[in-house]
């Protein structure tokens, strides 16, 4: 698997990961919330991997 791949999966798994804990605990438990950092650091890298590229990211 390419880099962009993998990181393409990783979003997708922490996304769905990210909602089962919201549906679980509600929008301001703690677990949500580091679970939202993780997301959101995962689709940085993302964006990141495709401007370094000169692609348009497709999360």
């Amino acid at each position: 698997m390419q880099t962009d791949n993998i990181l393409s999966h990783h979003v997708e798994a922490a996304r769905q990961k990210l909602h089962d804990l919201q549906n679980k605990y509600g929008f301001g438990h703690s677990s949500v919330l580091k679970q939202s950092m993780v997301l959101d650091e995962l689709i940085n890298q993302y964006q990141y991997t495709y401007y370094r590229h000169g692609k348009k990211p497709t999360v």
